[in-house]
């Protein structure tokens, strides 16, 4: 790890009596003008947030600038990840898209790279809980990040004996290789779920769930789940905490914050609108998967209305 790097965009601020939170959201250029108006929300509704990481490839960085202000870095890749993992444009997508490659893992596409970028934040930044917003997220309504912490614990969000109706995603195997790279013997997979959006992660525990995994396998963590390719970073962490640490530091939660449609097609006028108006109480924002096609324009007309 490139851990001189850290201090380009490592923050300081006075310990205060609760745990201080930081936003992280790993993106990339096609999703900037997305990634643009989760920025405008986060600063209109979100408190309780020091700072705000924005995680992307190093040839991403120049266009992402756009969005830093006081509270708010862009974060380069390179400065997190191992430099024997290489990037470059995928010839067998007649370079329509980029793959990441090494001698040491099995090829990777971003989806994978997002995830191992906010997994090796937590090395390189000071405050305690980190919050995992996507870059197609936008608020509603007014959020304290102060709901992920209570007397010193961080929130886990965790929906309790769903795995078994979830195979279909890949849910099985993202389980069962998460406990292999942790060590964890039984049960092979985990009947929880862990996998939503906003989201808090304890700092401490992701340091100490990566140190577990190179432990366990005598190999960088990067590596081991590079191998792997078919993995999740909310299960890996889930399972971690509550099969390693047995819930030490953390509490669970099973509302979800935001209200996310994960697939389908694109929604009409009247879908999105239905799609509003059935959030529960709880959800204070919205997630549209960028594959899917949603006009942003329409995201956008409803957060400005």
């Amino acid at each position: 790890m490139m851990q001189h790097a850290a201090a380009s965009f490592e923050i300081t601020a006075p310990r205060q009596t609760a745990l201080r939170a930081a936003i992280v959201t790993a993106s990339y250029a096609p999703d900037f003008e997305r990634c643009r108006l989760l920025c405008e929300t986060l600063d209109r509704y979100v408190t309780g947030s020091q700072h705000h990481y924005i995680l992307v490839e190093g040839r991403d960085v120049p266009l992402f600038r756009q969005l830093e202000r006081p509270g708010r870095t862009v974060v380069d890749e390179r400065d997190l990840l191992p430099g024997w993992l290489h990037v470059m444009d995928d010839p067998l997508s007649l370079f329509r898209r980029r793959v990441w490659w090494s001698f040491r893992t099995m090829p990777l596409r971003g989806w994978h790279v997002q995830q191992l970028r906010r997994i090796a934040i937590a090395a390189h930044v000071e405050p305690e809980v980190l919050v995992y917003v996507d870059s197609d997220v936008a608020f509603l309504k007014a959020f304290d990040c102060g709901a992920f912490e209570r007397d010193g614990k961080v929130r886990l969000f965790r929906r309790d004996n769903v795995a078994s109706g979830l195979t279909r995603y890949g849910h099985h195997i993202w389980s069962k290789n998460a406990g292999r790279a942790l060590g964890i013997v039984h049960p092979e997979m985990s009947p929880h779920d862990y996998i939503s959006t906003l989201i808090a992660w304890r700092r401490q525990s992701v340091i100490d769930m990566c140190a577990r995994v190179e432990a366990t396998t005598g190999r960088d963590w990067v590596e081991v789940l590079g191998r792997a390719r078919q993995f999740s970073e909310c299960l890996l962490y889930g399972r971690f905490v509550d099969e390693v640490l047995h819930g030490q530091h953390h509490f669970h939660g099973a509302e979800e914050f935001c209200r996310v449609h994960w697939v389908g097609e694109p929604l009409s006028d009247q879908g999105f609108g239905e799609f509003v108006a059935s959030m529960s109480p709880e959800q204070v924002a919205i997630g549209m998967q960028s594959f899917i096609g949603t006009d942003l324009g329409r995201i956008r007309r409803l957060v400005e209305a």
